[in-house]
């Protein structure tokens, strides 16, 4: 009776060999190699950098649109095929490991590589694709930017571009975005700064208010008007006048007011409503109807526009044209 051979090591792999370890052509056991190393797929990345940064699954997946499983599956299948535990599970809270930390560090440098490599042989001057998550200010987005918007998406038909509206300062890892158009000072370090020009101000009040109070002449005059507060972050100060003296420097005068808004539609409709003066971006306010300008020889001192984004060895291209647009638009 003729004996019957077995392999028993799994498909693929010859008998006498060891899992996970390669012979060279000749099959010699001294000269064995170690297999390939796993390479994580550039949406599983995407996948977890997500879920690290909002502490969410579900968060995760309602900003990727993805369903909640393919994010968890996606996290899973890093965690078996690295051999490590990249995050801690909670009913409250999703949290990083040491090595989940340390696997995150490296995350964003080989996606910024990937993108880099897979459009290593296009036009640098042809039309973009995928998704660009925006936040700019809600007088932005409701003003200038928005309505130059459908010229630059003409040009990139491919492109989709998420706005998200707020005057407050945004959590640009948090809430998943490649971008964020600030105006004013900027506070975070932590963030990459482009400037993209200035903008001017100018001081307005409505026609109720004017036949109620009077018409400012001069900054001395402000101490019995009213201003609109505007704070759209909780750690703002107090109302003031700012404005620019003969000589260039700029004066802040403290102001009474009755009423503290903190979005820049509410500051428009609140002056409208005669509750007082505000300073606001002369593209907008100087074209409202109800709104005349006033104080003319004390002009607030233009705002800083900027473009922030995390700091990154390579900048996605997406943002940089966006950022050239942006610019082109705050800047005929």
């Amino acid at each position: 009776m003729s004996k019957i051979s077995i392999n028993r090591n799994p498909p693929g792999i010859a008998a006498g060999a060891r899992p996970g370890v390669q012979r060279d052509p000749g099959g010699r056991p001294d000269a064995a190699v170690p297999a390939p190393a796993y390479a994580p797929s550039a949406e599983d990345l995407r996948i977890f950098i997500r879920v690290a940064a909002l502490g969410s699954f579900t968060q995760a997946a309602e900003q990727l649109r993805l369903p909640r499983a393919t994010v968890s599956t996606a996290v899973l299948r890093l965690e078996k095929r690295l051999g490590a535990r990249l995050l801690q599970r909670t009913t409250r809270r999703v949290g990083l490991t040491g090595d989940g930390q340390a696997f995150l560090d490296r995350c964003a440098h080989v996606l910024d590589d990937l993108e880099d490599l897979g459009g290593f042989f296009r036009r640098l001057d042809g039309p973009l694709d995928g998704c660009l998550r925006v936040g700019m200010p809600l007088g932005m987005s409701a003003g200038p930017l928005m309505a130059r918007l459908p010229g630059f998406l003409a040009c990139h038909p491919a492109l989709r571009v998420d706005v998200s509206s707020s005057d407050r300062r945004s959590d640009m890892i948090g809430e998943g975005l490649d971008c964020v158009v600030r105006i004013g000072a900027v506070v975070d370090e932590s963030l990459a700064c482009r400037p993209l020009g200035m903008l001017p101000l100018g001081n307005f009040a409505s026609l109720d208010y004017l036949r109620a109070h009077g018409r400012p002449g001069g900054p001395e005059d402000l101490a019995r008007h009213w201003l609109v507060d505007y704070r759209p972050n909780p750690s703002d100060g107090p109302a003031a006048f700012e404005y620019l003296d003969a000589a260039g420097r700029v004066v802040r005068m403290p102001m009474r007011s009755r009423v503290t808004v903190d979005n820049s539609a509410a500051y428009e409709a609140a002056c409208r409503a005669g509750l007082g003066l505000i300073q606001a971006p002369l593209s907008g306010a100087a074209r409202a109807p109800d709104l005349v300008g006033v104080l003319p020889d004390c002009p607030p001192p233009p705002m800083p526009v900027n473009l922030l984004f995390p700091h990154r060895r390579h900048l996605p291209r997406r943002v940089r044209v966006f950022a050239d647009w942006v610019a082109g638009v705050l800047n005929p």
